[in-house]
């Protein structure tokens, strides 16, 4: 009995762990960092990355967790940050990831100061990268999300070559729009040190809190994409991305 109870546990958790994911590792300006380990408890992890503790989405567009995912918590002192220059690249690494449909979205936002001891939620984010419906209809075109597994489950976005110095979180956000009216917001954080000789900072309207990005009115978040089949456009939500 004890035997059959752990196999339909395991069972039960494999499905669910095979449902959904996250960012698991990335590889910055060439150097590979390991991500936080969710379903594990956060005492004796060390990482660039936020915590987060579970492979299931977000699915209110205006939860309070909405910037860096369940609980989204800084490591204390077993918190690190990545050292990267301006202009480099930085390829996030997803579990193998379930959903083609729906856009790939990738944010910073300035900590002014230390990320460490930021509040996510407080912070203005300008999204820096973003691919939504690339080819065809919404209910059978290629998307972003698509692209991002093609690619082995890993996405490369470019800081901006100007970008001011400073301590910086990086948001790397799949909205998953596979099941009518109802959009799954997966977003994980990693802390960066940008370096370089850059001045440029965005303003204005590039900027957006999280939450308050998106509500459910905004069209490419609910959304039934099987009632538009022959649709070949998508907006993709959120600000206009910055370049610098």
């Amino acid at each position: 009995m004890l035997v059959s109870v752990a196999l339909a546990t395991l069972a039960l958790g494999a499905t669910q762990a095979a449902g959904h994911g996250g960012v698991l590792s990335y590889n910055i300006a060439g150097q590979d960092y390991n991500g936080f380990v969710p379903y594990n408890s956060a005492s004796g992890q060390s990482s660039i990355q936020r915590e987060w503790d579970t492979y299931n989405p977000i699915t209110d567009p205006t939860d309070a967790l909405l910037a860096c995912n369940i609980n989204g918590a800084s490591l204390g002192s077993a918190q690190k940050s990545a050292t990267v220059p301006a202009g480099s690249k930085v390829t996030a690494y997803w579990n193998q990831w379930p959903h083609v449909v729906g856009p790939v979205m990738v944010y910073m936002a300035n900590c002014n100061g230390a990320c460490t001891s930021s509040n996510p939620a407080s912070l203005s984010w300008f999204k820096i990268d973003q691919a939504g419906l690339i080819s065809g209809t919404l209910p059978n075109g290629t998307w972003g999300q698509g692209e991002l597994v093609a690619n082995n489950n890993s996405w490369t976005s470019t800081i901006p070559a100007s970008l001011a110095p400073g301590e910086y979180f990086i948001r790397h956000e799949l909205l998953a729009i596979h099941t009518s009216n109802q959009p799954q917001f997966y977003p994980e954080c990693a802390q960066l040190i940008v370096t370089g000789s850059g001045s440029a900072q965005p303003s204005g309207s590039y900027f957006t809190k999280f939450p308050g990005a998106y509500s459910m009115s905004d069209p490419g978040v609910g959304i039934d994409i099987y009632s538009q089949p022959n649709v070949s456009n998508y907006t993709i939500p959120g600000p206009s991305v910055w370049r610098g």
